[in-house]
């Protein structure tokens, strides 16, 4: 099977090993993975800001980067729901409308990768620690990922899966809503730090960098001791 890795502008630029984790595991489950060097930005900040028409442009580069791959799979819920959504954005466009169904048909996030088309929930990980998952609302919410981290989580010899308490609740990042609404966002990523503390985890695993940067950035100013980890990398651990 072909993997396409759709990297994201985050992990590329402040997580790059969660690329290549992401990479590493696909491979260990009989994938082989190529990158597309000339992938950008999926567009998401600039369409969440209103910029549609500006959008679509970079929308249109990406369809062509990933048109000739079997499957694009990307460390991110959210910017991979951004690629599935072209299909609305160029829905009665003649030109775009079909190769953006396409697209949108063969993108997936990694663990909805894993389980729901392959149908693994054990690739074969040993870690040891007391772990707390974030389900990211994009990722929930948008995309449709609700089971398939905590699938993969539980079968990782070693691992204590805790329930994160409110888990569905935002960590206030919201693209560029925490930029916006920096007062509120503070405030919700404040209350997300509390209840992650709550749980007494060593480690706080997501499926998105937005999400653990900012969270980890709160927890990180108040001194707490919790690594704050993406679900790739914990996967790739043995």
């Amino acid at each position: 099977m072909k993997v396409s890795l759709f990297i994201t502008c985050l992990s590329d630029i402040f997580a790059s090993n969660v690329g290549k984790d992401t990479v590493e595991v696909l491979e260990r489950v009989g994938c082989e993975v190529d990158f597309p060097d000339a992938q950008t930005c999926c567009g998401q900040p600039s369409y969440n800001s209103g910029y549609l028409e500006n959008t679509k442009e970079t929308m249109k580069h990406m369809i062509k980067v990933f048109r000739d791959s079997q499957y694009v799979v990307g460390p991110s819920g959210s910017c991979v729901a951004m690629l599935r959504g072209y299909e609305e954005i160029f829905r009665g466009d003649p030109e775009w409308e079909e190769e953006a169904r396409k697209l949108a048909a063969k993108s997936f996030e990694l663990s909805q990768f894993l389980v729901d088309v392959l149908g693994i929930v054990d690739v074969g990980s040993h870690f040891k620690g007391r772990v707390t998952y974030h389900p990211s609302c994009h990722m929930t919410r948008l995309l449709g990922v609700k089971d398939a981290p905590k699938k993969l989580l539980n079968q990782i010899e070693g691992v204590e899966l805790i329930e994160l308490p409110n888990a569905g609740d935002c960590c206030g990042f919201g693209g560029t809503f925490a930029v916006k609404n920096a007062v509120i966002s503070g405030e919700m990523v404040q209350e997300k730090a509390n209840h992650v503390v709550e749980t007494e985890a060593e480690y706080l695993v997501g499926g998105d960098m937005a999400c653990l940067i900012n969270i980890g950035g709160r927890l990180s100013r108040e001194g707490r001791n919790i690594k704050v980890v993406h679900l790739a990398e914990i996967l790739n651990y043995r």
